[in-house]
């Protein structure tokens, strides 16, 4: 087991449900956190939050599928925190419904967030990583990017592809001493879930997935030798009622 005390961690997707739970689990471990989302205002919040925590803190506004705000949000993260060691490109959005149903622009909308988004953040990140020979990414991939659904084609096409470009990344970067692994959980009780009708907000948090549970995993691998790690997590809920 390796100490993450001390690294640098970047946090997409960061103002609230597993990103937030991400920036508090890291937080904990003494990991100073870079916090970044669309909203200003959601990732503010949790950067105060942080606050009991002997970590510095960053929070920067900037919408993944946008390359240039995302190029300069990452340039104020290192003028900040210095080197960033761990990436989380957790930042995702979904369209559910019937194929014919969703539009063009629908399923630009989901594959600009979470592919490109990932394209555009790992870009700004990476090549510092190589320089210094180390360096942690983790991609929020889902169980619906290993088998699809109805009504899910859009969300499940960006999944797929989330963990084809963590699997050509993970094997190009090896030779890097960069660890590339996704992080692929079935339904999570989040805000996302009930904004897309995915849960109705009465589950019992015994039974679903929580945010802080995906957390939990994460620091967990990141904290393996650096000689391994595992390339993709499949998380389930053990009996959900």
């Amino acid at each position: 087991m390796q100490s993450i005390t001390g690294k640098t961690a970047l946090i997409t997707g960061a103002g609230r449900g597993i990103g937030r739970a991400l920036a508090h689990a890291f937080a904990r471990e003494g990991v100073h956190v870079a916090l970044m989302g669309r909203t200003g205002a959601n990732v503010e919040n949790v950067a105060n939050e942080l606050a009991e925590y002997d970590v510095k803190t960053v929070s920067v506004q900037a919408d993944v599928s946008n390359g240039g705000e995302v190029k300069d949000a990452v340039q104020q993260v290192k003028d900040t925190l210095g080197e960033i060691d761990i990436l989380i490109n957790n930042a995702g959005i979904g369209k559910f419904g019937r194929f014919l149903d969703l539009s063009e622009e629908d399923w630009r909308n989901v594959w600009d967030v979470n592919v490109m988004g990932i394209y555009h953040v790992t870009h700004a990140v990476l090549p510092d990583m190589v320089e210094r020979q180390a360096g942690e990414i983790v991609n929020i991939s889902s169980t619906s990017g290993l088998r699809g659904t109805v009504g899910s084609s859009a969300y499940s096409a960006s999944k797929f592809a989330v963990l084809g470009l963590t699997e050509s990344l993970m094997r190009e970067m090896r030779q890097e001493n960069i660890r590339v692994q996704a992080i692929s959980p079935s339904k999570v009780i989040t805000d996302f879930a009930s904004d897309h009708n995915l849960s109705d907000g009465t589950e019992d948090s015994e039974h679903f997935m929580q945010a802080e549970d995906l957390a939990d995993v994460v620091v967990s691998q990141l904290k393996l030798h650096p000689r391994m790690f595992v390339k993709n997590s499949e998380l389930w809920a053990t009996n959900p009622k």
